[in-house]
């Protein structure tokens, strides 16, 4: 009887232990269905991505649209969102060439990431169509990236410029030969996205951690596309990127003025500034220009491979 009594007991463990398994089993196949976007049996590179709390695995093509869904309005030129498309499968790709193992991040620290989840909740009635958009501009991209002697590169870019994009070394502190300063005016047509904002002379300076009640001076050192590489305020000095950083600026292309109560900064353009202009690359595709023309035009002497 005891024999028979303990063989229930294990049946009945055994159920329950199958039935929990099937619930987590489901539940990652949710979360599956979430991320990964159209995964097929593609031979392409995998991608480790830090997304909710969780380390993904993700087709490389996959993870390509989710950045592009992120960083970039769908409703831009479809040559705009397939440069944008190489540039993001470019910058995941030099981060494996450096370290195989690497774990993209989802956000400034490396590229923005949504997942159709997201991408649901954002677009609501227009979910179909933008995404369809983007999968079409990543799709007829597939595989592509850019290299510079042989080599595949940073593929850095931002929102919008003040009207010129920036030398890397003024930003990152490395000089690179393919993230060359370049004319951006297409950008005027966004007016460069200009921002005014006010801080209270206490507040501007607390940010700054200056220990004073009055501004006394204000130094600007700027680089020749009118970025400020260097600002000395109260004999405090700042490299450019750390003051836009400590006052959640747009950009390092400012003007500032101040008087007895209130400091006034008005800032052009968005983002860091190296590379390609996403905003850029939209009016250029509006007057024709192709995907591979943006690119190369942005990053100087590259060359889009195929794997």
């Amino acid at each position: 009887m005891k024999k028979i009594i303990v063989l229930f007991i294990l049946a009945v463990m055994l159920l329950y232990s199958y039935k929990d398994k099937q619930i987590i089993n489901n539940k990652n196949d949710l979360i599956k269905q979430d991320i990964n976007i159209d995964s097929e049996d593609k031979n392409t590179q995998i991608i480790k991505l830090q997304y909710n709390n969780s380390v993904i695995d993700l087709d490389l093509e996959d993870y390509v649209v989710g950045v592009v869904a992120c960083e970039m309005p769908a409703s831009f030129e479809l040559d705009a969102l397939k440069s944008l498309s190489v540039a993001a499968r470019t910058f995941a790709l030099y981060k494996l060439s450096k370290n195989e193992n690497y774990i993209m991040k989802s956000g400034t620290s490396d590229q923005c990431y949504i997942s159709k989840s997201t991408m649901k909740k954002n677009w609501g009635s227009k979910y179909e169509e933008n995404y369809n958009r983007i999968k079409t501009a990543v799709d007829s991209t597939s595989g592509e990236y850019l290299t510079y002697k042989d080599e595949v590169i940073i593929s850095f870019y931002f929102s919008i410029s003040n009207g010129y994009t920036e030398n890397c070394e003024n930003v990152f502190s490395q000089k690179l030969d393919y993230l060359k300063s370049v004319d951006s005016s297409w950008d005027k047509k966004y007016g460069y996205k200009e921002k005014e904002v006010k801080y209270t002379i206490k507040e501007f300076l607390n940010k700054l951690g200056i220990n004073a009640n009055i501004i006394n001076n204000i130094d600007i050192n700027r680089s020749q596309t009118g970025r400020v590489n260097e600002i000395t305020i109260n004999n405090k000095s700042f490299k450019g990127t750390k003051f836009r950083t400590l006052l959640s600026l747009r950009s390092t292309d400012i003007e500032i003025s101040y008087d007895k109560e209130y400091v006034y900064i008005t800032t052009k353009g968005y983002g860091h500034g190296v590379g390609m202009s996403q905003y850029g690359a939209n009016a250029m595709a509006s007057e024709g220009y192709k995907y591979d023309e943006i690119l190369k035009y942005y990053y100087t002497g590259v060359k889009i491979m195929n794997n």
